[in-house]
């Protein structure tokens, strides 16, 4: 639970690595994808904190209008992150999400469902999600909407009285448009409302207590019971005639807790040969922290709601990536069919502006700034059929 802000981040990412593929084409009109497994090794390591773990998708047409897919994820996870280390001990834990997904392609509509189940030792999660989208004004331009639905069950491992849930929904918005023979657009919109419980029980906030030999007291997190948030996206694909691209992404976010982000993020992907295909990026993420967020409070329940999250602190972060794909040839490939393999490394630095290390050992309030750097790569290999 300690780190479900960083996995959620990372697990949405490899979710829509494995669903949508790794590919540099177009989609001019609504088909069902290919036939395909993918197989994924993903590694995080940074600040304290390991996640790695496989994950695998199989996807099968059982006829021109109707495909089914189902994934199966697993990590793995140990923590000695400054969070743990300031009030709790290091700890490992494991964490297994399947997923049953079933297409249904009519004309120029293309629908899916999903259902998934996400498990470990104290956070039980299942969702049920619905997706369609239409190609319109002659293939150019694809609408698309989706909703979402999950419930929660959480536990505090060690204390068999504690049950909680929560409940998340959300709906999904956009519109992706050919604006000419190299350039195309996309803008989306999500919209989430959270409700129920929404800390972290194993969490603390510090205060101020002269009462104590260190000078600081801890007491646990206390949340509002609802979050509602707004998320829009604009995307830019731009293909060169050496079948290199250019893309360009800019995301804003904002909540009810008051946190406001923006996302830029800019890549570059050039062929190599016939066979390789190497990509560049960058990437600046930045937020405004939580209304009811301090790194050290003046005293004991000095508001009614409380939290010392680093992810809900004002922080920025920034990302270098590469990666390189290589299209295997089909005579090298498992029964002479088209596969592709896939290395790619990001470097993430992440700096605090008002989160202190409580490890440094200075004197309460006025320890350094915290900031970190992290590690993610991922191997990936697919084979379509």
């Amino acid at each position: 639970m300690g780190v479900i802000s960083m996995r959620s981040v990372l697990l949405c990412f490899i979710v829509s690595l494995l669903v949508m593929g790794i590919t540099s084409k177009q989609t001019l009109a609504a088909v069902l994808q290919a036939d395909r497994v993918d197989v994924l090794y993903h590694s995080y390591d940074g600040g304290g904190m390991k996640i790695d773990g496989p994950a695998i998708l199989l996807r099968k047409k059982t006829s021109e209008t109707l495909a089914v897919s189902a994934y199966y994820y697993v990590d793995s996870i140990s923590s000695a992150s400054v969070d743990v280390m300031s009030t709790a001990s290091p700890y490992t834990e494991k964490r297994k999400e399947a997923q049953l997904g079933l297409e249904y392609l009519h004309e120029k509509t293309l629908m899916d469902i999903s259902v998934r189940q996400s498990d470990e030792s104290d956070y039980l999660a299942k969702s049920v999600n619905l997706n369609i989208s239409q190609d319109t004004f002659g293939d150019l331009t694809n609408l698309s909407l989706g909703l979402a639905y999950s419930d929660n069950e959480i536990k505090r491992n060690g204390d068999e009285f504690f049950a909680e849930q929560s409940q998340q929904y959300r709906l999904r918005a956009g519109i992706s448009q050919i604006l000419t023979r190299n350039l195309s657009m996309n803008v989306n919109f999500e919209a989430v409302a959270d409700e129920g419980y929404l800390n972290n029980p194993y969490r603390s906030v510090r205060y101020v207590d002269n009462t104590q030999p260190s000078g600081v007291g801890y007491q646990s997190e206390v949340y509002p019971n609802t979050r509602n948030s707004f998320a829009s996206k604009i995307s830019a694909s731009y293909y060169l005639p050496y079948r290199a691209a250019l893309f360009v992404h800019y995301r804003y976010f904002s909540d009810s807790w008051q946190i406001d982000a923006t996302d830029v993020e800019f890549s570059y992907r050039h062929p190599i040969a016939e066979v390789f295909e190497i990509e560049l990026k960058v990437r600046h993420y930045q937020q405004s922290q939580a209304s009811f967020y301090s790194d050290l409070f003046a005293y004991r329940d000095a508001q009614n709601y409380l939290a010392r999250d680093k992810e809900l602190s004002e922080f920025e972060d920034l990302t270098f990536g590469l990666g390189l794909t290589y299209l295997v040839p089909q005579k090298y490939s498992f029964g002479d069919l088209r596969s592709e393999a896939s290395l790619q490394w990001d470097y993430i630095k992440f700096d605090y502006k008002n989160f202190r290390d409580p490890t440094a050992g200075e004197v309460i309030g006025t320890e350094p700034l915290y900031g970190f750097s992290a590690n993610v790569i991922r191997i990936f290999y697919s084979l379509y059929f």
